[in-house]
């Protein structure tokens, strides 16, 4: 409630009225006590004492409250519990801040919750909220109230050891301690990085956990053991179960004569793999041919990995559960072992393999589907291409399969071309790779150039993709029928984020379209044609990819509004994804005319949900991954002068992502020219002295002065404004590359030394 004016008669009210509004106080603090008298305070009503007992009593009744001994009345938890209106189950997406949004199914607005109304909750758990709608605020917000299934079970920390107890402190947005007994904490030794699992999640007076160590990783510093902690800590198991491992080198390694028979060969068509350089496993091959009837044969053909993973067996139990493999900057964590991925479903160049394949017949001229065909082959890869083999290949029409690989740029080119014609968006973000030395630390930094083949083999996997999809949908639609499937979808774009975007645009130029998701659609493809030659209007590019739904598996179709499909699938990566062995299995199953296959379809809902989580798990995993090794390489660089550009503004400090590195640091307000206040909507600021205004996009040059490995954080300070609203300070500055290496300069300065 608002505060009483001074000399304002309180506002007497109703019998509803009271009850309402007392039930509403109750309901936002429901672990306080009030009594009458402490309820007219805090509420300032004109009621009297006698009414609002009243009140209370009759609330009472209705077991909506509770009356304690003290003659205070609290919340009626079990009430609460017995109620859905304000009661809700989700899932955590956590901030960097510790914060998280609960995604609840069904509901179009997330609800955000605090970090101080987090409890012992972490990022993928599936909770249980209790949520309102606050004053003056748009969107809910709620606090956990129970944890319904844990996303994470064990975390990687620092072992701190004292007289009595040990802790093991873990460090990220989910900071926690987890406190183990010293008996329990085996050879390990004060300072090492070590593996807690949690024994007892109710949270101590101190807000500690109890665990007992169950791994020892060693000394901290060294990246295998961070690489190691950021898998765990994201709820990746390192190491795959002996059973699983057993099962998989009892697979046999000779083609099944039998199983050949039943499948159609494929091995005389011409065959080739394109992978990038440093691949392990090649799990999508293009087979090319053209056809008596003077059509063109396009073969898409896929690792058949359920054929070796069958339901229920401890391989597919495994793969399951980690649903997905997940690629950090110097290793991957395999979704399948070995054996598998790298060996018997790895399609490797002069090796009959076992595939499932998607194969269409196109017309030569227009390059139009014609005739579609699903089904188990068995296959044989010709040649492997990396991405720059068969490029070169393109640019000088020489080399091995000279004559296939330009046809099948011909008809990707054109598949691309309708693509963006009927409402895809491209979103193909800069990938940060690195160059590492021996021991995995890393000597350069550089974004992984996206070429003609790059984008070939992407056009070809998207149609098959969406032609399996397709091809369940028309069987729905010819039986009238219901075929549970796993669907890829993304949804349309948050509308209030989208106008926030484009405010932002306009106040560089820009306009964004926001009559219809599909004029939405093309501002966006103008805005990335941008970017690529525009540096002020390329930090916009991250801010329009926040603004989109994020695509996840489900078994209710809504199409992908990304790409502009109405029916989309992943059929094409089943070595490192587990929703494409589900789909081969579905696919399998409902190919034979008139056949018809239905999985349960709850169950199924259940698995693209629990898909999705770890997706989002491995995403996060790979981003840190990439944050660690940034920061490692900028470490060997403090004291140097970088340029820059402003592509976030908070409170405390100023993001700038430096150029070359794409190292994101932040300037704190004391390292800056001078006093700046933060305008509205946090998209600029402005200096209070000389009211210069600095705003996202403008480009800067900055020192590094610190580099946190355990936080992965990056200190810098102001050195020069290079250009401001779009116009250069100096045309020398705005052309300067990374300078060499300064003397270091005294932390906290911001004076550039001459």
């Amino acid at each position: 409630m608002t505060k009483k004016r001074k000399g304002a008669k309180a506002k007497k009210l109703t019998v509803p009225q009271l009850q309402r509004v007392l039930l509403k106080q109750f309901d936002q603090n429901p672990k306080k006590q009030y009594n009458p008298k402490q309820l007219i305070k805090k509420l300032h009503i004109g009621n009297n004492k006698d009414s609002v007992q009243h009140a209370l009593d009759q609330l009472t009744e209705q077991g909506k409250i509770k009356a304690n001994d003290n003659y205070k009345y609290q919340f009626n938890g079990r009430y609460a519990q017995e109620s859905s209106t304000n009661y809700l189950e989700g899932r955590v997406d956590m901030t960097r801040n510790g914060a998280a949004f609960i995604i609840v199914d069904g509901r179009e607005q997330d609800i955000f919750v605090p970090p101080s109304r987090m409890g012992t909750a972490f990022d993928g758990d599936k909770v249980r909220i209790r949520f309102w709608q606050a004053r003056g605020r748009n969107k809910p917000e709620g606090e956990v109230v129970d944890v319904i299934e844990r996303s994470v079970k064990a975390f990687v920390g620092t072992l701190h050891v004292f007289n009595k107890v040990c802790v093991v402190k873990v460090e990220g947005p989910q900071a926690v301690d987890i406190l183990v007994s010293r008996e329990d904490r085996g050879e390990a030794k004060n300072g090492d990085k070590v593996v807690v699992q949690v024994s007892n999640w109710a949270p101590d007076s101190y807000g500690s956990l109890r665990g007992e160590i169950t791994a020892v990783l060693g000394k901290p510093g060294s990246s295998d053991i961070e690489m190691k902690s950021i898998l765990i800590n994201n709820g990746f198991d390192i190491a795959f179960p002996k059973d699983v491992l057993a099962e998989a080198a009892a697979l046999p390694t000779k083609l099944d004569l039998q199983e050949i028979h039943r499948r159609r060969d494929m091995r005389e068509v011409p065959t080739f793999t394109i992978d990038p350089v440093d691949a392990k496993d090649f799990d999508d091959a293009l087979s090319y041919q053209e056809l008596e009837n003077g059509r063109i044969e396009v073969g898409i053909h896929i690792a058949d990995v359920s054929y070796y993973v069958k339901p229920g067996s401890a391989l597919d139990i495994e793969a399951a559960h980690r649903s997905t493999s997940v690629y950090l900057v110097d290793r991957v964590c395999p979704m399948l072992p070995e054996r598998i991925s790298n060996e018997l479903c790895s399609l490797r160049p002069n090796e009959d393999k076992f595939t499932f394949s998607a194969v269409f017949e196109l017309d030569p001229k227009t390059y139009q589907v014609r005739k579609r065909w699903f089904g188990r082959t068995v296959t044989h890869s010709d040649r492997r291409f990396t991405y720059g083999e068969a490029q070169k290949v393109l640019d000088t029409g020489k080399g091995d399969f000279k004559d296939e690989l330009k046809k099948l740029k011909q008809i990707a080119d054109k598949l691309r071309e309708r693509r963006f014609k009927n409402g895809s968006i491209d979103f193909a973000a800069e990938e940060v790779r690195f160059k590492l030395d021996d021991q995995g630390k890393p000597i350069d930094v550089y974004i992984k150039k996206r070429i003609d083949t790059n984008m070939l083999i992407e056009d070809f996997m998207l149609l098959a993709n969406r032609e399996v999809a397709t091809f369940i949908n028309r069987k729905e639609h010819k039986l009238k029928e219901n075929i549970p499937f796993v669907y890829r979808i993304h949804d349309e774009p948050d509308p209030e984020k989208v106008a926030g975007l484009a405010e932002f645009a306009a106040s560089l130029g820009i306009e964004i379209d926001l009559k219809n998701p599909k004029t939405i659609a093309r501002s966006y493809n103008k805005l990335m044609s941008k970017a690529n030659s525009d540096p002020m209007v390329r930090m916009l590019s991250p801010i329009a990819i926040r603004t989109m739904a994020k695509a996840v598996y489900s078994t209710q179709n809504i199409g992908h509004y990304g790409l502009g499909f109405d029916f989309y699938s992943h059929f094409t990566s089943p070595i490192r994804r587990y929703a494409d062995v589900l789909a081969h299995r579905i696919l399998d199953k409902n190919l034979q005319a008139g056949s018809l296959y239905k999985a349960n379809g709850i169950k199924l809902e259940e698995r693209c949900k629990h898909i999705s989580a770890q997706e989002r798990k491995a995403v996060t995993a790979e981003r840190e991954s990439i944050k660690y090794k940034q920061v490692e390489y900028i470490k060997d660089h403090i004291g140097e002068d970088f340029d820059g550009a402003i592509n976030g503004i908070t409170e405390f400090g100023v993001f700038v992502e430096l150029e070359g590195s794409f190292v994101e640091g932040m300037i704190g307000y004391d390292h800056m020219d001078e006093s700046y206040n933060l305008d509205s909507g946090r998209l600029s600021i402005t200096g209070r002295r000389s009211g210069k205004r600095l705003k996202m996009g403008d480009r800067v040059r900055v020192r590094v002065l610190d580099a946190d490995l355990s936080r992965r954080r990056v200190d810098l300070a102001l050195v020069e404004v290079l250009q401001v609203h779009g116009q250069k300070k100096t045309d020398d500055n705005s052309r300067r590359k990374p300078s060499k290496k300064r003397k270091k300069s005294t932390r906290g300065s911001t004076k550039r030394k001459k």
